[in-house]
């Protein structure tokens, strides 16, 4: 039987993508988050989001107020359901940082942002609206610590969601001739630092990924 690890423990329903695969799922937490105890500024009109986590820090802190009245810039679906689900209001959402940047620069450069981000952000949306004259500033609500785990044992496929999760698996085990699974083309350009045998997902879910591991070693 060939076998998958995951660098992070999947949900329930997730997990079920992997019934009648025939793969074997190993799963851990490649990661740690570390939510930050401070306040968030609640006068701004505009927020970004990038991930789940700042949205769970973000609701924390409007509990009980009118939430329609925050607007909301984001990344990924499931960082817009989240939103959506607690009654925030979604202007604009997309795959990828890049692309909320251009958006907002063409359609509203004029408004002023506060990006909420963890400690391992990428550049991408600070330096568009540097650039760009894009009024912006950002709080760091959480940070990612690497939580490394030895494995005395090697994988068919490695699942990887993020550049962090590959630092972190590295610090204990070797690659091999593993096939990674990479969420996105940011954690495949530092998974090929590292390996040649790479598939990205074609649309940055978690889910995606899943699809793309038990696809391929369903047709080998």
């Amino acid at each position: 039987m060939k076998t998958v690890l995951s660098t992070k423990i999947l949900t329930l329903s997730q997990k079920e993508l992997f019934l009648n695969s025939g793969l074997g799922l190993v799963e851990y937490d490649a990661l740690k988050i570390e939510f930050l105890n401070l306040k968030i500024p609640l006068g701004h009109k505009n927020y970004i989001f990038t991930s789940k986590n700042t949205v769970q820090v973000f609701l924390k802190q409007i509990d009980g107020l009118d939430r329609s009245k925050f607007h909301a810039f984001c990344v990924g679906d499931k960082t817009r359901s989240l939103l959506e689900e607690n009654g925030v209001t979604v202007v604009e959402s997309t795959q990828y940082a890049s692309e909320l940047g251009k958006i907002i620069v063409e359609n509203y450069q004029q408004e002023a942002f506060l990006f909420l981000c963890g400690s391992k952000r990428r550049d991408d949306l600070p330096d568009i609206f540097k650039t760009n004259n894009v009024r912006h500033k950002e709080m760091m609500v959480y940070r990612t610590h690497l939580s490394p785990k030895v494995f005395d044992r090697s994988f068919d496929g490695i699942l990887f969601y993020s550049p962090s999760g590959i630092q972190s698996y590295l610090l204990e085990n070797k690659l091999g001739n593993s096939t990674l699974f990479c969420i996105g083309n940011t954690t495949a350009a530092e998974a090929q630092k590292h390996s040649k045998n790479i598939i990205i997902a074609n649309k940055p879910t978690v889910e995606n990924v899943l699809v793309q591991a038990i696809n391929h070693f369903r047709h080998l």
